[in-house]
């Protein structure tokens, strides 16, 4: 069974950096990956969306601040999260899906069909 696996949360101060790891259970070519967060109770908002051609994708509250990458030929992603603030304060999920990235992939959730059990990222004021 596929599987995702995320790591590197914690707890930071507003302003400092993170870096999240997601790494698959098995290669598994031409996946559209990316990165949900969620805040309790509320709805799970897409962060970014990374395509196999290199298409990256941000939304706008983490625009400039957060970037998504993959190493070539590796089974894993990451979020680098920089300037913090508070309201990053969420749990963070990696996904991806077979399908070729689409604007879809970031704004809904559903578009995703693998998730990882998720990090938690607190970011203090």
């Amino acid at each position: 069974q596929f599987q995702l696996e995320e790591s590197g949360g914690g707890s930071v101060q507003a302003g400092e950096s993170l870096k999240l790891s997601c790494t698959f259970s098995y290669p598994y070519p031409n996946l559209c990956v990316g990165w949900y967060r969620q805040v309790q109770g509320e709805e799970r908002e897409g962060v970014a969306t990374l395509s196999s051609i290199g298409t990256v994708s941000y939304s706008d509250s983490v625009k400039g601040r957060f970037t998504v990458s993959q190493e070539n030929g590796k089974k894993t992603f990451y979020l680098q999260m920089n300037d913090l603030k508070p309201e990053d304060s969420a749990m963070y999920y990696c996904v991806a899906d077979s399908e070729r990235c689409r604007d879809e992939h970031l704004a809904i959730a559903a578009f995703m069909d693998y998730w990882g059990r998720g990090t938690q990222v607190t970011v203090s004021s």
